[in-house]
């Protein structure tokens, strides 16, 4: 039987108003609720626009008033009628002045009772909602949040279009260049014991576009890395690719300088000032402790260590000695929300994350100080540290001290970013964009005892350090930048390198040899003898952008199907074993570990 003959829907639910009263319309949706007066039947019919009301009286068929009668919450239903004024208004929803009063009504399908009702702010586990994600996805929130979405992307591609912008997919089978994160691996049926690799980024095919011709690229594009998860990170991915030739980096930075006041304006209209602050990396880790920093609140980084390099406390004294630093962070006004208890629980925080203890002073609101190691220093030298922590009554200062200097300031930007939550003074509904420049060109990796990048390797250094690439690693400087929003990472970019002989420079001190590079990436410098414009470019995650726009906690919020927090889907139970035949097909067997 055709439940479907004779009726096609006229509106959506969520668009009526009292300019409707009169109209014969007919609507479909889910049932949110139905309720039985007797000789009155309300039924609330919700799609991805809103509600409308549903009104059955005396006056209705019996056939109809029976059908309304069995709804239950979650049946979709298809109703003709006609639009009147409702007699009692409902001001919380946009249609309460209006009803429709139905004449015809068919069920096209009956619900089971749901594991969970469909409400917005659902407080059900999110490992019952997300194994039944298809329902999750009819809340009015998580609908609003995949609506904006598409919104969005159309604001993407309409602002890369109109500023001359191709869009160009890239493949999604790759060649493996195993650099960063790990890959996803894909066996090969045809060629057996080879892989392929989902893209991490589809960055050597848009440098490829470039030497092409095709001089400004963008592509929407999904992105697989194979790492551990966080609120603000999934296995796969879509960020916004851009490339662009023939330019330097300010003609990058002004690009995505302008997407971002428009979308900003277009979706939420808010304005977006521009140009966009920039902090130099070194500033940003030296003022926060974080090459991300949330820059909403100050609570800003300072140095003891001239202070108190002397000061006959060993804990301070021996990092300064060691080549590290002694710095602090004030929390104004903290006195009575970072006790003692707190503090120690801050403590045993920073040494989970590196650091060997956590010095502190609260000056209380009487005047007067408790600290964890005043006894150890004349009145003079804490009269000074408590001058350069401007700290008066009510105030806390925090201390971290290694002979590490990075993780003196990596420690403090977490603790930075802790003690903000604890004091509640992050605003809510502002936006602060921050653009980060000059990132070392290399990081010392600890394990390996070498320099390793800290882009990939077609990131080109500045200019003024192409003659000591060689000979002070540690000083180099990169043609890089990333873009922050409130302490996320939205953005990274840099110009590449386009000179072969550049290149073979990188690769070597990277510690590949000219076989190693060539293997791995022998395709791009071809290219590039070829004639290889300058160019430039970056990603925009797409799925943070929309994240901190709607300002949800969690990447799920924002994504129709994500992964849980173990990289599974609990709806289809993925990943999953395979059959051997597969298998078998692709040359593979398991260890007995993997069985």
């Amino acid at each position: 039987m055709d439940f479907m003959t004779g009726l096609k829907r006229t509106d959506y639910c969520g668009g009526f108003r009292m300019e409707d009263v009169g109209r014969e319309v007919v609507v479909a949706g889910w049932v949110q609720r139905q309720r039985d007066l007797g000789s009155l039947i309300f039924i609330d019919l919700r799609d991805r626009t809103g509600i409308v009301q549903l009104a059955f009286d005396e006056s209705t068929e019996k056939e109809v008033f029976d059908k309304a009668f069995t709804a239950r919450s979650e049946y979709v239903l298809m109703a003709k009628g006609t639009v009147r004024e409702r007699s009692s208004k409902n001001k919380d929803i946009p249609t309460g002045d209006i009803e429709i009063f139905v004449e015809e009504l068919r069920v096209l399908g009956k619900s089971e009772t749901p594991p969970f009702e469909i409400v917005e702010n659902c407080q059900t586990s999110e490992l019952t909602r997300l194994k039944y994600r298809y329902l999750d996805l009819r809340r009015p929130d998580l609908q609003k949040n995949i609506l904006l979405r598409h919104k969005i992307t159309k604001v993407i591609r309409d602002y890369f279009d109109e500023n001359g912008f191709i869009e160009i997919e890239t493949p999604m089978l790759i060649k493996s260049t195993p650099e960063g994160a790990r890959d996803f691996l894909v066996p090969s049926r045809i060629h057996q014991g080879t892989f392929y690799a989902l893209p991490q980024s589809p960055q050597l095919y848009k440098q490829l576009s470039m030497v092409a011709g095709f001089d400004r690229y963008m592509q929407i594009a999904r992105c697989f890395r194979d790492e551990d998860l966080r609120a603000d990170r999934q296995p796969e991915f879509t960020q916004i690719d851009v490339e662009m030739s023939f330019v330097d980096m300010e003609d990058v930075l002004a690009i995505g300088e302008g997407f971002i006041k428009r979308v900003f304006k277009e979706i939420l209209n808010v304005e977006v000032e521009t140009p966009l602050q920039r902090l130099t990396y070194t500033d940003a880790m030296n003022r926060y402790g974080s090459d991300k920093p949330d820059t909403r609140f100050a609570m800003e980084l300072y140095d003891l260590s001239e202070i108190v390099k002397d000061c006959g406390f060993g804990v301070f004294t021996s990092a300064v000695e060691g080549g590290g630093s002694v710095r602090g962070i004030t929390a104004k006004g903290a006195v009575k929300t970072l006790t003692r208890k707190e503090i120690d629980k801050l403590t045993e925080m920073v040494k989970g994350i590196g650091a060997k203890g956590l010095a502190w002073v609260r000056l209380n609101e009487d005047g007067t100080m408790a600290s964890s190691f005043a006894k150890f220093l004349d009145e003079a030298t804490m009269a000074a540290i408590l001058e350069k922590a401007d700290a008066k009554a009510g105030d806390v200062v925090l201390i971290i001290g290694d002979t590490k200097n990075s993780i003196v300031l990596s420690v403090l930007g977490a603790l930075r970013n802790e003690v903000a939550k604890k004091l509640d003074i992050i605003p809510k509904n502002k936006y602060n964009f921050l653009w980060i420049t000059e990132f070392p060109f290399f990081d010392w990796d600890e394990d390996a005892q070498q320099f390793v990048a800290m882009h990939h390797p077609f990131t080109s250094p500045m200019d003024e350090y192409l003659d000591t690439l060689e000979t002070d690693k540690a000083n180099v400087k990169a043609k890089a930048y990333d873009l922050v929003l409130n302490g996320i990472e939205l953005c990274s970019g840099s110009i590449r390198i386009t000179n072969p002989d550049l290149q073979k420079r990188m690769f070597a001190l990277l510690g590949l040899s000219d076989e190693e590079a060539y293997a791995k990436f022998g395709f791009l410098t071809d290219a590039f003898k070829y004639g290889a414009p300058p160019h430039g470019g970056m990603g925009i995650g797409l799925d943070r952008l929309i994240m901190q726009m709607l300002g949800c906690e969690s990447l799920r919020d924002v994504i129709a199907f994500p992964k849980d927090k173990n990289a599974s889907e609990p709806m289809t139970e993925c990943p999953s074993v395979v059959d051997t035949l597969q298998l078998n097909e692709l040359g593979i067997a398991l260890t007995e570990n993997d069985k």
